[in-house]
């Protein structure tokens, strides 16, 4: 299972959100450069970039800082927040990023995300971001009638790369993943899972492996790494004898 570090981006500097409310905001870093080469140097094979300015107003806020990070970097480099429309897509493809994340535009205009995942092989995600099972748009500020497993489903052989789900009831809360949640988002589609949020010990990480089998093939880490909850040398080398056991096991990326 792959681990990505996550770095929120606020105003340019390196934030977190509890549940997503962007008025409880913890500042980690005000170089997130600097952030996203320590993560690399302690053994990351991609990370995961949140555009949080996007996400809220879709004005592309914090793009010097993304450019810089992607051209510091020699690992892969993806980003989600804000990205609404086929060309913002082709813009930060072409900035150097290796994937992007489509969360709005999922359900509001799925059309668009098959669109680009036929034009841009492997390096389109989408990101179902749910509240009680039913998904959160707009940095998720506005909740809809759509399960989130529906919509998963939804994009079955549609070309997607992989599903980023969340559960902002556990996100930036340490409180562990919302298993029974990424279990039915595994069984509504057969596109790999990549899983995001509550991640807050390396027993949450050991404890993730074990739907590993269903197709979570991922985990994204943000506030935990910050805290110190979790050393993701240490978590690499921990999850990283499990990966070898399985010779077939795909990582994302």
């Amino acid at each position: 299972m792959q681990i990505i570090p996550a770095i929120d981006l606020l105003d340019g500097h390196c934030v977190r959100l509890h549940q997503g409310d962007y008025d409880k905001v913890t500042h980690f870093s005000a170089d997130p450069v600097a952030q996203a080469l320590d993560w690399q140097r302690q053994g990351a094979e991609r990370l995961h970039l949140v555009d949080l300015d996007g996400a809220r107003s879709g004005e592309p806020l914090n793009d010097a800082v993304v450019r810089a990070i992607t051209a510091a970097l020699a690992i892969p480099v993806q980003l989600g927040g804000g990205v609404r429309t086929a060309e913002r897509a082709e813009e930060l493809l072409a900035c150097g990023l290796d994937r992007v994340i489509l969360g709005t535009v999922a359900i509001e205009q799925p059309e668009l995300v098959r669109n680009l995942a036929g034009r841009f092989p492997g390096r389109i995600l989408v990101g179902i971001d749910a509240r009680n099972g039913k998904v959160a748009t707009r940095g998720w500020r506005t909740e809809s009638t759509v399960e989130a497993t529906a919509l998963a489903a939804s994009f079955e052989a549609s070309g997607v790369a992989a599903i980023i789900s969340t559960d902002i009831s556990t996100d930036g809360t340490l409180a562990g993943p919302n298993l029974e949640a990424l279990r039915q988002m595994a069984a509504a589609s057969t596109i790999p899972l990549i899983a995001s949020g509550g991640v807050g010990s390396l027993t949450d990480l050991l404890a993730l492996l074990a739907l590993e089998p269903l197709g979570v093939e991922a985990v994204i880490v943000g506030r935990a790494l910050y805290d110190g909850s979790v050393d993701l040398g240490e978590a690499l080398q921990a999850i990283g004898p499990q990966r070898q056991q399985d010779p077939l096991q795909l990582t994302v990326g």
